[in-house]
């Protein structure tokens, strides 16, 4: 029987619950597509790992929400959130009811909540190493250090989509103006479904393969996604060049923010199918009234340039890790699940 932890008022445990677990990420401000329940059952399916639903409760009224993962291969315990293999930009916990507090009470209550979780997954599982990536609106990440983790700023690039069309496209570099406002009719862009999240998947699959990069990502993943998200969560954006299939973007979108997530592939042809990828994933996002565009990533150098092109604003995350990763079996451990 799971345990629970109560931590100076502050009572954490594996929910049973999982009908209010949708409801409550909506309600918070950290919330995301990637914490919505049916996701989360996906990466635990997809990586073989034990998806812990953690919750925490001062009296009866929810704090924060954690989704945990633990994986045990060799005899070692790691835990994650999110789980390794899947892309994806983040997870971690989210926040509750804490809007409404002075600053003191609020820390005080979501240092309690992160202390009870990190306390319920060690008395349960023991990890020998914790890594948690969180979103750019989880700013506080204090807590964690005080744990004894060790905090690596990252960053990612998000585009205010509110100014409007005409605004936003007056924001972009030359060349990208350029690039969109092509008169080439030799394109289409479509959003598809599952042959089309498999040929872009397959596309950037064959792009890694050539620079000897390893990519694990599984398109079986991102069609079950398709599949088990609401309706436009998963957007498979195909570019159609002469009535053939010549890139695409999969993206990722809830009421906050549309993610660049799979695709982009480097290609040949002289459309520039990217940049026309990329405005028609905004344009549909400003038709919709999502405010954002998140690219996804601002940390490798080479691929900035693009990007910057846009006009994005710099948003910063972290990664948190605590444990021995240099133990030799469990870096093994840990590169087989990267």
């Amino acid at each position: 029987m799971s345990i629970t932890i109560e931590k100076n008022g502050i009572r954490v445990e594996r929910t049973n619950d999982t009908d209010r677990w949708n409801d409550l990420v909506e309600r918070s401000p950290q919330g995301a597509l990637f914490h919505r329940l049916e996701a989360l059952e996906v990466q635990a399916d997809h990586t073989g790992a034990t998806f812990h639903p953690l919750v925490g409760y001062k009296g009866q009224e929810p704090v924060g929400l954690f989704p945990a993962f633990t994986i045990s291969k060799g005899g070692v315990t790691t835990a994650f959130s999110p789980p390794p293999n899947l892309w994806l930009p983040h997870l971690g916990p989210v926040l509750l009811n804490m809007g409404k507090l002075k600053r003191r009470k609020a820390e005080r209550r979501h240092r309690r909540f992160i202390d009870g979780c990190l306390d319920w997954l060690d008395r349960e599982y023991a990890p020998k190493y914790v890594h948690v990536r969180t979103g750019g609106t989880y700013d506080d990440v204090r807590p964690f250090e005080w744990n004894e983790f060790e905090i690596q700023p990252r960053h990612t690039y998000e585009v205010d989509l509110t100014p409007g069309e005409e605004d936003v496209l007056a924001s972009f570099s030359g060349d990208a103006r350029s690039n969109i406002r092509t008169d080439d009719d030799r394109y289409d862009i479509d959003v598809g479904g599952p042959e089309a999240i498999r040929k872009i998947i397959g596309q950037v699959k064959a792009r890694h393969d050539e620079q000897d990069e390893p990519y694990r990502l599984s398109p079986q993943f991102v069609v079950d996604l398709y599949r088990l998200l609401p309706d436009g969560a998963v957007r498979p954006y195909v570019c159609d060049v002469d009535g053939q299939f010549a890139g695409g973007m999969i993206a990722l979108a809830d009421d906050e923010r549309v993610y660049r997530w799979q695709g982009g592939a480097k290609h040949d042809l002289d459309v520039p199918i990217n940049d026309l990828v990329d405005w028609a994933i905004m344009r549909d996002a400003m038709d919709e009234g999502i405010p954002r565009y998140d690219l996804v990533g601002a940390n490798e150098r080479r691929l900035c340039g693009y990007k910057a092109k846009f006009n994005p604003e710099l948003v910063r995350y972290h990664s948190l890790e605590r444990g021995t990763r240099m133990m030799n079996l469990l870096t093994d451990v840990y590169k087989r699940f990267r």
